[in-house]
């Protein structure tokens, strides 16, 4: 974009209109160009009246493509100072096309000007004289365009020295790490004691109702079928009248041994009883 200088000097103004009704006016000049945002002003000449001066420069850039067309204006407002609130006096507008036009005409030199101020009625009213002068146009430096990245998060790297393996990384205090958790008891053999995770060991058995299904034993299986069942209570019944039988059988024996016994007994005392 090219773009120009353009230098103005507020100088004085006389015969304007007095808005005070008790006292003098306390005049001073605001300056700005239409469509800008830019705004200037002078000092606050005291008690000038109707005759305020200045003196003051200031300085403005323009669009050089703006320059030779119509619609910019500059701008210069008289306002009376006041406690309550300012006074506008009048002002003057110029157009740039015609500043522009008349000082490339005759060279880039200061030119001296006057123009009537417009009260707020739209009548003329005193004279405003001011300076301006256009300066070399040059091209802007292109603006790098800002161009977005994601944010990374990043973590410290581990302090060197004090740092371990197992450290773990503090985020509410990333100044302070906290220390790994100490290694289990190492298990020893023939002490009694169970492997870690067996019953009875702190690691209680899933119990029915709580989510885990009841232990069943696995069945065995019968080589016989059907009939192993049966016949080994078979062989243990058989096995055990036999038993019995054979006790009775013994018993009568022995009460057979000991009736003769005592007849031979009886024989040898000389006779027996007669019942």
């Amino acid at each position: 974009m090219e773009l120009r200088p353009l230098d103005i000097k507020v100088i004085s103004a006389k015969n304007i209109k007095n808005v005070n009704t008790f006292s003098k006016m306390d005049v001073y000049a605001q300056v700005s160009i239409s469509t800008y945002s830019t705004k200037q002003k002078t000092f606050v000449d005291n008690n000038s009246g109707t005759n305020p001066k200045w003196n003051h420069s200031m300085k403005f850039t323009l669009d050089e493509s703006s320059l030779t067309k119509p619609g910019l204006y500059l701008i210069i407002r008289l306002k009376s100072e006041r406690t309550l609130g300012d006074k506008d006096i009048g002002e003057v507008s110029v157009p740039i096309h015609d500043m522009f036009s008349q000082s490339t005409s005759n060279g880039t030199a200061e030119r001296f000007v006057e123009y009537p101020v417009i009260t707020e009625s739209g009548k003329p009213k005193g004279t405003l004289n001011f300076s301006y002068k256009f300066g070399e146009k040059y091209t802007a430096p292109e603006q790098k365009k800002h161009v977005y990245h994601e944010p990374v998060t990043a973590y410290p790297a581990p302090l060197h020295g004090n740092s371990y393996p197992g450290m773990a990384y503090n985020q509410q205090n990333p100044g302070y790490r906290y220390p790994p958790p100490p290694p289990p008891p190492a298990q020893q053999g023939g002490y009694g004691y169970p492997p870690a995770g067996a019953p009875g060991y702190g690691y209680p058995q899933p119990q029915p109702g709580y989510g885990y299904p009841p232990m069943q034993q696995p069945k065995r299986k019968n080589k016989f079928g059907g009939m192993g069942g049966g016949l080994g209570l078979g062989l243990g019944a058989g096995l055990l009248g036999g038993l019995l039988v054979g006790d009775m059988v013994s018993d009568v024996g022995e009460m057979s041994a000991y009736g003769d016994g005592y007849g031979d007994a009886m024989d040898d005392m000389g006779g027996g009883f007669d019942f």
